[in-house]
């Protein structure tokens, strides 16, 4: 997730009160794979990585036939907790599986600045890096990046969000529009399964600068839609987009005071739903009367799911992520070609107007059904942080622990 920056990406409304299907599509076809020879195509795709990262070990003829550093830089410490708990770490666990030594890997966080990630990426390729893997603040330090980057004869993978205009290579994500989806499809269950009268929605949306954002709007408007041209739903606001906390909640309180009769907000992520649902217990609003939405599996939106004030939360596995990544960076770094089975799918940069060769994880739509069996079971949030004090009490009610 980001915070706001820049330009605004996403249409906001559809003449009946509903976010517009913002453009930019992603697909589960296989795309051309780049020039050259590759090595283990047979044994590295999206479904062979796991959280023990012994797929990785595969790419070590790849690893001893590469040549130089590879550099990531990622981008906050603000927008989300992931890139330092989980990104970091587990990048530089699957460059040490595949055999990559430390001295040719650097990993490094902009800290929310434009400048210093440029400046970073521009110190990187002084100092020998060969691939860069950027998870861009926003597609104008993005474009900037790869536009140096391309000069010097260095290739790029756009990580987590892709750069519109840029010149990467290769992107790495999960399937953001099945994220989008996930999340619209978990409003809806939880309508139904709360009994919610009459739903009337606030339908809110991330930093209109970031693609991902887009494609999130994308699969959850393509949810809603019928709905609310069946009449069964009412979007009664549209907030501008922010992936700041603070705002986000300013912008539901403003939208909650305009619209009294809202009873649920659809929210893109967790950091966005906590402050609002902080908010609405304050209004004396009860568990499971209220919908709200996310993603990210934070603790705060887990426990939030299992006290009922949370329908669930869109789980992207980092570690998978990661690893498709950091396989990337080996075949290029090699000169090899990546195998079908890795570069999966198309997402298309809507600005500079081609399909970017993208490997494409799948998510999970988390429930405090089946809690235990996935963040849980992946260690991603362990059930000695999520079940304290008034939470322990519903770690039992649904098994986990």
């Amino acid at each position: 997730m980001r915070l706001n920056k820049r330009r605004a990406l996403v249409p906001m409304l559809l003449a009946g009160g509903l976010l517009a299907a913002a453009c930019g599509s992603s697909t589960s076809s296989s795309t051309t794979s780049t020039s050259g020879s590759s090595s283990g195509s047979g044994t590295v795709s999206v479904t062979t990585f796991n959280k023990n990262f012994t797929t990785m070990a595969n790419l070590k003829s790849v690893t001893t036939a590469g040549k130089g550093k590879i550099a990531v830089i990622l981008p906050d410490t603000v927008s989300s907790a992931r890139y330092t708990e989980f990104d970091a770490p587990y990048l530089a666990q699957a460059f040490s599986a595949a055999g990559l030594s430390t001295s040719d890997t650097i990993i490094q966080n902009a800290q929310g600045s434009d400048s210093t990630q440029l400046t970073d990426a521009q110190s990187d390729i002084t100092s020998g890096a060969s691939v860069l893997v950027v998870d861009p603040l926003d597609s104008g330090v993005g474009t900037s990046i790869e536009t140096y980057a391309k000069a010097h004869g260095v290739p790029v993978v756009d990580y987590d969000r892709l750069v519109l205009g840029g010149s990467r290579q290769y992107y790495v994500s999960f399937d953001n529009v099945k994220v989008g989806t996930l999340i619209g499809q978990g409003m809806v269950t939880c309508v139904a399964s709360w009994k919610v009268a009459k739903p009337t929605l606030a339908v809110m949306v991330g930093s209109p600068t970031d693609n991902n954002a887009t494609l999130f709007a994308q699969g959850y408007n393509a949810v809603l839609k019928p709905l609310v041209t069946s009449s069964a739903y009412t979007v009664a606001a549209n907030p501008a987009g922010t992936w700041d906390p603070p705002t986000a909640l300013t912008e539901f309180q403003q939208a909650y005071t305009a619209h009294p009769a809202i009873n649920a907000v659809l929210v893109p992520n967790d950091e966005n739903a906590a402050p609002i649902i902080s908010y609405l217990k304050t209004l004396n609003i009860p568990a499971k009367k209220f919908p709200v939405t996310g993603q990210d599996a934070t603790l705060v939106g887990l426990q939030n799911i299992i006290s009922g004030y949370q329908c669930g939360t869109a789980y992207k596995p980092i570690y998978l992520e990661a690893q498709a990544a950091a396989a990337l960076a080996l075949y290029m770094r090699a000169g090899q070609t990546a195998p079908a089975g890795l570069v999966n799918g198309s997402v298309k940069d809507t600005t500079a107007n081609v399909s970017v060769p993208s490997s494409l994880l799948v998510p999970e739509w988390v429930t405090p059904t089946n809690m235990e069996s996935t963040v849980v079971k992946d260690g991603f949030v362990p059930a000695s942080q999520l079940c304290t004090g008034a939470y322990a009490a519903d770690c039992t009610t649904y098994g986990i622990s």
